[in-house]
């Protein structure tokens, strides 16, 4: 066995992972107080990545894309902040309208949200593919053997580290402060939050917001990663990242992001030693049979109906 090319796909996998991981963290929040997947998550991710595509244009128009620092804040900040004006027009257009409603009528406001946005992203910037050239480039060599090299890109480390110090900051917030006690009465019981004087709107718009940022995160890391994007990518993404949530439980920040590590670990995986047309395959096939045994993920807990 080659463990040079077995500790380069598990980079490769653990930087995939990390980047669905982010993506569903949104689902989860989202779905952990009002109970239902927010559809057009992944469009969101995909708008967050043309926005900071987009902010390093106009940076490098205005001759300051050369400060790297700078153009990267500036891409962040101004991604998180616009996607999650989206994030947020999402939830008070497709899902507030429809709150006291059946299930089926949001779950259905969201998918044709998804489409709007999918198909406004195309008319706005054109279908064709929008390439970005590699502003961090570099990396470290862990191992070198007589046929492959192990490289660690800067960029690799950046979206691992980054996406585990997001985790544990969100993780914190919803532990810790009135808004993720908040949100917690709201998973629990909205109509009892509401009489106990929690403001139900707020805090479900502010959980939009920031699933929104985090999506958003995820997409500029992507646009940095891999330099190329396009209207499509959001669907394919936010069908992987709600696959990772509902692998790792749905509901649980850590079994989010356990199970986007889990995915990009075995999509990686199963394309360095199989063949990368079926990967998508073993992917779900895995999820299936996870569900099967244990329906409520990994990390979940089993739902108990009180009568």
């Amino acid at each position: 066995m080659d463990w040079a090319y077995f500790l380069q796909q598990l980079i490769n996998g653990l930087t995939l992972g990390a980047i669905y991981g982010l993506i569903a963290i949104g689902y989860t929040m989202v779905y952990g107080i009002i109970g239902m997947i927010n559809f057009a998550h992944g469009e969101i991710y995909m708008i967050g990545a043309f926005h900071s595509l987009i902010t390093f244009l106009i940076c490098q128009a205005a001759g300051i894309s050369g400060i790297l620092p700078l153009t990267l804040l500036l891409m962040l900040f101004v991604s998180m902040v616009l996607t999650s004006i989206y994030g947020w027009g999402v939830e008070r257009v497709a899902y507030r309208p429809l709150r006291g409603s059946f299930r089926l009528a949001a779950l259905i406001s969201a998918i044709g949200m998804s489409i709007f946005l999918q198909n406004f992203v195309q008319i706005s910037q054109g279908a064709r593919v929008k390439p970005m050239q590699p502003l961090i480039e570099g990396g470290i060599t862990m191992m070198k053997s007589a046929n492959f090299d192990v490289q660690l890109s800067y960029m690799q480390i950046i979206i691992i580290v980054l996406t585990f110090v997001l985790m544990v900051v969100f993780s914190t917030l919803i532990a810790k402060t009135s808004l993720g006690r908040a949100q917690r009465a709201c998973e629990q019981d909205r109509t009892m939050a509401g009489l106990l004087g929690v403001n139900v709107d707020r805090t479900i718009s502010t959980t939009f917001v920031m699933g929104a940022a985090l999506a958003s995160v995820a997409g500029m890391m992507v646009t940095l990663y891999y330099g190329v994007i396009d209207f499509y990518i959001g669907f394919l993404a936010g069908v992987k990242a709600f696959t990772a949530a509902v692998l790792g439980g749905i509901g649980s920040l850590p079994g989010a992001m356990l199970g986007g590590l889990l995915i990009g670990l075995i999509e990686a995986f199963w394309s360095g030693y199989l063949t990368i047309e079926y990967k998508d395959v073993a992917t779900f096939g895995i999820l299936v049979l996870v569900l099967i045994f244990r329906p409520w993920g990994l990390l979940g807990k089993p739902e108990v109906e009180k009568v």
